[in-house]
């Protein structure tokens, strides 16, 4: 049953047995006998794209609905022990994993010795089913409204340019005066990035970019500003220690920025395992603190 959902859920067979780590073949093995068990055709094959027949698409329901209680079975047995075991998969862009979540996930390893952490960081939006993912964390100020996703922190960004730069090309004074300017925009959301400000007077003014540099990662923006090639917005968990030291200096601080959310996103409605509500309840704690 969860080899048939794997597969329905990745819509290919090649695909499952890339991530179980096995040949296609024993995928294709396991749902044939699982087929000739039911004595029914579960999935159409075609050389383009596994569908489901009719009977598949009532068998993938409630194999739904049977493996979520079977895993909640489980996990009521492991609370039980207030012990969390087993594998999660958590996946994080890159600046705010090095910079917030490496040292909490490292101290929740520590802690929890019989759960296995697999952690990738990376700025690309992932879909977690298709990755086999138990837990993304996303940086952002709007989720998807059919995202599954516990908010765990916050953020905000800010407008800055290195001292040096601003004497060269002065202080922009409005949102309206950074059409004068280069900025360096993030690219891992959007193609073509937008700033948006909300002036003390309420109106809100989305600015979009002119780049001569765009990236997927804000770490290298900051730099290219501190080196004077124009101005940035990013978050403060990158541009802390850039201001605290002064190689970067805050503009347009009338202004305020949209806030940013930091999200504990799941792989939709399935049930959530103890080990990986264990995982959001620590990163929440110290995240929120």
């Amino acid at each position: 049953m969860q080899l048939f959902v794997r597969v329905t859920e990745l819509g290919s067979f090649s695909a499952v047995a890339q991530q179980l780590g096995v040949a296609r073949s024993v995928v294709t093995r396991q749902i044939a006998a699982l087929e000739a068990h039911l004595g029914a055709k579960l999935l159409a094959r075609s050389t383009r794209r596994l569908s489901l027949t009719s009977a598949g698409t009532a068998y993938l329901e409630k194999c739904r609905v049977i493996l979520n209680l079977v895993e909640a079975a489980e996990t009521g047995i492991a609370e039980e022990r207030q012990t969390p075991r087993g594998p999660i998969r958590v996946g994080a862009p890159l600046s705010y994993g090095l910079k917030r979540l490496s040292p909490l996930l490292l101290d929740f390893a520590e802690h929890y010795p019989e759960v296995t952490l697999d952690i990738d960081y990376n700025d690309r939006r992932v879909n977690l089913i298709e990755e086999g993912m138990d837990l993304a964390i996303r940086v952002t100020a709007k989720l998807d409204p059919a995202t599954v996703a516990r908010r765990i922190g916050t953020s905000r960004l800010i407008a800055v340019a290195s001292p040096n730069y601003l004497a060269r090309h002065g202080t922009p004074a409005t949102p309206e005066d950074l059409a004068n300017h280069p900025c360096l925009g993030y690219t891992a959301v959007a193609a073509n990035p937008s700033w948006t400000f909300t002036t003390p007077g309420g109106r809100t003014v989305t600015v979009p970019l002119r780049s001569p540099l765009t990236a997927s990662n804000g770490d290298l923006l900051t730099e290219a500003a501190a080196r004077g090639m124009g101005l940035t917005c990013q978050p403060d968990f990158i541009l802390d220690p850039w201001l605290a030291d002064g190689r970067l200096l805050p503009v347009l601080t009338g202004c305020t920025t949209p806030e940013l959310g930091v999200y504990a996103v799941l792989p939709g409605n399935r049930h959530v395992p103890h080990r990986v509500r264990v995982l959001m309840d620590w990163l929440a704690e110290r995240l929120m603190a």
